[in-house]
This record gives C-alpha cells, structure tokens and sequence, in this order.
C-alpha cells in the first residue's frame, strides 16, 4: 500500500521551510529506494498554520522544520511502512 505524505506550502508554512521540508523528504526517500512506497505531495493550508511546517501522513499531523526533518523521517515514516 502506498503511503502518501502531504506536506503544507502556504504561506505560513512557506515562510517556516515546507520548501527545504519538501526537498529534505524527497532526497531522504531516494536514499532510502522508498519512491515506490511514498507518494509525496504538496497542499495549501491545513489550518494549523501556528503549528508549521504542517505535514499529513495519512491522516495524522505532524509539525516538522528544515531541522526535524530527518528525525520525523526516521522516527514517524519508517516504522509506519513495517
């Protein structure tokens, strides 16, 4: 089953990094061969803009920067794809 990752570029969450969020999971999805498991997209506003970078996995919300990306990748992407 595909996993799809929607990561938020309005505005706020454009101002807070979603672009460098975007290009953090695209290169950690390559090293990782996962570009068949992942489908990543993009959205406008989720709504919590206080809370951005806003990213769906399925449907859970996570808040991720430039920084945390790599952890969040780590630690909430990989188990989920068991």
């Amino acid at each position: 089953m595909m996993m799809k990752i929607t990561v938020c570029i309005g505005s706020s969450c454009h101002l807070k990094g979603s672009r460098e969020v975007v290009e953090g999971l695209q290169k950690l999805i390559a090293d990782n061969g996962l570009k068949d498991k992942i489908e990543l997209a993009g959205t406008f506003c989720l709504g919590q803009c206080q809370t951005g970078v806003n990213v769906l996995v399925g449907d859970e919300r996570y808040s991720v920067t430039p920084e945390t990306v790599t952890s969040f990748f780590e630690k909430d992407v990989l188990p989920k794809l068991g």
